[in-house]
């Protein structure tokens, strides 16, 4: 109920189950926001992250419209206000050669990582509009800005990601609603199973290989790309509008 509320921000957290989403989760509460948390379905972990948060679960498969806009409207409901901050995270994922890549597969990541978040967007607009200020922080990838063998698709809808919040930027910059992205290398997550299968290594020999690639040695921790999102949401980052931000490890870097 609203009045369960705490005061303050109301941030809202796609693909909050587990990894990125669920440190930022964590995070933005730490933070003093009130978090709704959302991913596909809701299996246990997103009700356990939402007691620990002190907000709530908001499951919904954004892929689908009707799903995002009912989503979006009982987070309102349930939190009293609109939404101030959205964390734009949840994320598919398969990787095949691009020829040997069926269809849907390419489909399904579009849909989930690049038109879902369209659609979450759209939702929390308005509500942002009445309140006149906003946080977007959009999750892309380090692959949308330099591509990558056999994960053309992911990385076609993460680069769609890059040039989206760069135009809401400048769309919506006026009006006091700031639109950023995030976009880490090698994060040590779940996601990384994917990865391992592609190459056909072991997790672990997938991570020694990773860590070579990476100019301080280690992959990123997700509680470092959630302490991103947490500086662009908060009142500090407010001259920062179209950036993306890249806790990369120096994995791409400017050249002499």
């Amino acid at each position: 109920m609203a009045s369960d509320i705490k005061e303050g921000r109301l941030a809202l957290v796609t693909g909050a189950a587990r990894g990125v989403g669920r440190a930022t989760a964590l995070r933005l509460a730490a933070d003093g926001h009130t978090v709704a948390v959302n991913d596909l379905t809701d299996d246990g972990r997103l009700t356990e992250l939402a007691e620990r948060v002190g907000g709530f679960a908001a499951p919904a498969d954004i892929a689908d419209p009707a799903a995002v806009r009912a989503m979006v409207a009982d987070v309102g409901r349930r939190a009293g206000r609109p939404v101030d901050v959205l964390v734009a995270n949840a994320a598919a994922m398969a990787m095949s050669p691009f020829l040997d890549q069926p269809p849907r597969e390419w489909w399904h990541q579009i849909e989930v990582n690049l038109s879902g978040h369209f659609r979450v967007v759209q939702a929390v607009l308005p509500g942002m509009r009445a309140l006149g200020h906003g946080r977007i922080v959009i999750i892309a990838s380090e692959w949308g800005v330099t591509g990558q063998r056999n994960a053309t698709a992911y990385a076609a809808s993460k680069a769609g990601l890059i040039a989206m919040a760069k135009g809401l930027a400048r769309e919506l910059g006026p009006q006091g609603i700031l639109t950023n992205c995030v976009a880490p290398s090698y994060v040590d997550t779940d996601q990384l199973r994917v990865d391992a299968e592609d190459a056909g290594l072991t997790l672990e020999e997938l991570r020694a290989r990773y860590r070579r690639l990476m100019p301080v040695g280690r992959l990123a921790e997700p509680t470092e790309i959630a302490a991103a999102v947490s500086f662009l949401a908060s009142p500090g980052a407010g001259a920062l509008i179209g950036q993306v931000l890249q806790p990369n490890g120096g994995s791409t870097r400017a050249r002499a």
